[in-house]
């Protein structure tokens, strides 16, 4: 089965991709608005651990309407469960399988059972969730097991998910300090290869 995984480089889209690695074949989506070029951040990631990858265009429309709800909630949770569905909209476009990272403890964003059965339903694709099980802790271990990582504040460290591209498009149409407001300060987490010792899987 060929499958589309929504990919930012992160641990927990990481994780995803091994875990289906082997039972499918795996696409990592590096998903962009072309507002910045970060998604090549994640694109460079999932090379250097043997996996293929693609650039997937969102509409730029979807990141504007993201960015004016989460100025106007005062809070980012709307706005990426928004582009998220919306990434595994146009993902489900161009696999017969889609999937994330999305863990069983996420707050945003989630994917819960009704939401994945309209996306199999509305799409004509199977959605898969391998870490939907998963908390936090858990996503950890396998982490530091498995991963070489480097954490930071999500401003220095830089994503190569789209909520780099949506915090640029707010500080362009908003200013700094709209970004300050509705985006808390928290680490962020980049995957920047495998752990010492593990080999990469071999591609075809």
């Amino acid at each position: 089965m060929e499958v589309g995984l929504l990919y930012s480089g992160g641990k927990d889209s990481t994780l995803a991709a091994y875990l289906l690695d082997g039972l499918s074949a795996v696409t990592l989506c590096c998903g962009t608005f072309g507002v910045t070029d970060d998604y090549q951040q994640a694109r460079e990631v999932g090379r250097r651990l043997g996996f293929e990858t693609v650039r997937l265009a969102l509409d730029p429309a979807v990141a504007r309407e993201a960015v004016e709800r989460m100025v106007t909630d005062g809070y980012p949770r709307a706005g990426l469960q928004l582009v998220h569905e919306h990434a595994l909209g146009r993902a489900a476009t161009e696999w017969p399988a889609v999937a994330d990272g999305t863990r069983r403890d996420d707050r945003t964003p989630t994917v819960d059972r009704p939401l994945a059965q309209s996306i199999e339903d509305r799409l004509g694709v199977v959605y898969l969730a391998p870490l939907a099980g998963v908390g936090r802790g858990a996503v950890d271990r396998l982490a530091d097991a498995n991963l070489a990582v480097e954490t930071g504040p999500s401003e220095e460290l830089g994503s190569g998910d789209y909520e780099a591209e949506l915090r640029a498009l707010m500080r362009r149409e908003h200013g700094q300090a709209t970004v300050d407001a509705v985006f808390p300060d928290h680490t962020q987490s980049r995957v920047t290869g495998r752990a010492a010792g593990r080999s990469p899987p071999e591609c075809e």
